[in-house]
């Protein structure tokens, strides 16, 4: 998958107001009200601007602070990294490789294998699972 470049405006109208303030404007959504928080189904969780594949249902686990949390992504090559001072805090804010949507932050703190959490907005995901009970699905 090749790069995606859209204007503002064409954001804006794929997206909610709220997808488009968190994956295009850097926003977090409040702790414990994503869609995907507290989701134990199996499947890929997509970009929601793109649709690239970013993280495997098998990594993911509840770290307890209120987003969806993954140990690793389904491979690094769809994640960028880049270093966020916001907030008078120092963090590493994750973005889609291929539409730069700003998905969450990488912490220092999650489970092994790898030791990494990935704290992911719902709003920067759409999840395919397994089960036809999302209209969705995947083999």
């Amino acid at each position: 998958m090749g790069k995606v470049n859209k204007t503002d405006r064409e954001w804006k109208r794929e997206l909610s107001p709220e997808e488009y303030r968190i994956t295009r404007e850097k926003g977090t959504e409040a702790p414990f009200t994503g869609k995907y928080w507290n989701t134990k189904q199996a499947g890929e969780y997509k970009c929601r601007c793109c649709g690239e594949v970013l993280f495997l249902s098998e990594s993911k686990y509840d770290s307890g602070c209120g987003w969806p949390s993954f140990y690793q992504p389904v491979n690094h090559a769809v994640i960028e990294e880049h270093e966020d001072l916001s907030h008078g805090m120092m963090r590493t804010e994750i973005v889609c490789h291929h539409c730069g949507a700003h998905l969450g932050h990488v912490f220092e703190d999650g489970p092994q294998p790898t030791g990494l959490r990935y704290c992911i907005n719902s709003a920067s995901l759409n999840l395919q699972t397994k089960e036809k009970n999302d209209g969705e699905t995947y083999p």
